[in-house]
């Protein structure tokens, strides 16, 4: 529970111990409530796929007791349980659909070229903040009907809300994400146009019209979805080629290894390190009772290390298969932008194979302080194209 552990430390050491030794660990309360940490690949997709008994109502991230209850809970895609999630998610499910992503490919490629071309126009770049973190960003902004003039003020205000600094100035910039969604979803109520701000700010649901506030909401929860985790994972995923540069000729030499390359990355950087259930009755791991109310942790980059499901697990290789990670859920609450993330780092990585882009250190990494999100804050390279 200690955040430096993942910027300085190792955790799978702790990890590989529980799973071996105690995989249903009760964590007594300390500012965080107790709750119980499930460490193996099994127990997590078996309670990712019980979202009757293991809810996300009750919010799905560790957070001090002190702060209350997540003002999400049950109103947005995240923290709702059947049938509010299956109603929300039937709102926008289309517009991540493979049809409609591979419809959006040419634009996303676009977009992507953009940001590597002004990359390279740099020289030395971060690869997080210059690279990584506009091209998710950038996609999502234009599916939610973002002007593209603002993207570069979302760019501003997602960076200093996803920082690893004071806490006073990510609060205040996630409030001013929220203020800036207030007003775009009242003007697409007004005006709606083909986007998915306007699909939430026009919805019905039983009969009745979204609140704002549910609005507002669902458009954060889409806007740091579709992003923070494509982010980081992208970033991740580079660090890892760096490390493993034999991984990255292996792209080279072999472009139809692209996709399970992606797949290798995401399970590789794990990026959301913890997801929250709440259980709503009395149920039983390894002899071990979970009482209703009592707080399950799954501990994603664990379970995707898990030595009786992957094959030499701690090895990055781009030609693993079978690679069924849970890097992106399971269940009723698989991750909704999946194909779309899958598409954006293949576009990313594509483009840089394409380019012969040689991607080289120019400082070092500096890994995120969080027990929430796993990987690199800061990734200093040089880019330059043959």
């Amino acid at each position: 529970m200690d955040p430096g552990l993942y910027s300085h430390g190792d955790p799978f050491v702790q990890w590989r111990w529980l799973r071996a030794n105690d995989p249903v660990y009760w964590h007594p309360a300390t500012e965080l409530p107790g709750f119980w940490a499930l460490t193996r690949y099994e127990d997590v997709r078996t309670a990712y796929r019980d979202a009757e008994t293991f809810s996300s109502a009750q919010g799905i991230l560790l957070r001090p007791a002190d702060h209350g209850a997540d003002p999400g809970g049950g109103r947005t895609l995240a923290l709702t349980d059947a049938p509010r999630h299956r109603q929300l998610r039937g709102l926008v499910d289309e517009w991540f659909s493979v049809r409609s992503v591979r419809s959006l490919e040419s634009e996303m490629a676009g977009i992507t070229k953009a940001i590597v071309d002004k990359a390279l126009q740099q020289g030395s770049c971060d690869f997080v903040a210059d690279v990584a973190a506009r091209v998710p960003l950038y996609v999502i902004c234009k599916m939610m009907g973002v002007p593209e003039s603002d993207w570069e003020y979302l760019y501003d205000l997602t960076s200093k809300a996803f920082a690893a600094g004071d806490p006073l100035d990510r609060r205040f910039a996630h409030l001013e994400i929220l203020g800036y969604f207030e007003t775009l979803q009242a003007e697409k109520a007004r005006r709606p146009a083909d986007d998915l701000v306007s699909v939430l700010a026009t919805a019905t649901l039983d009969g009745e019209r979204l609140d704002a506030e549910d609005v507002i909401l669902n458009c954060d929860n889409l806007l740091v979805g579709g992003t923070e985790n494509t982010r980081i994972a992208a970033a991740g995923g580079m660090l890892a080629f760096l490390e493993h540069p034999e991984q990255w000729r292996k792209l080279t030499e072999d472009r139809e290894l692209l996709a399970s390359g992606v797949e290798e990355v995401l399970r590789w950087t794990s990026t959301a390190t913890h997801i929250m259930r709440t259980a709503t009755r009395t149920t039983e791991i390894h002899g071990k009772t979970i009482e209703a109310g009592d707080r399950v942790v799954f501990w994603l980059p664990s379970a995707n290390r898990d030595e009786t499901v992957f094959d030499d697990p701690d090895t990055f290789t781009v030609t693993r298969k079978p690679n069924r990670h849970l890097a992106l859920g399971f269940g009723e609450h698989f991750c909704l932008g999946s194909m779309l993330a899958k598409v954006e780092l293949r576009l990313l990585y594509g483009e840089l194979l394409d380019r012969s882009v040689r991607v080289e250190y120019a400082g070092e990494p500096r890994l995120l302080d969080s027990i929430v999100v796993n990987g690199p804050e800061r990734l200093p390279v040089r880019l330059t194209a043959a």
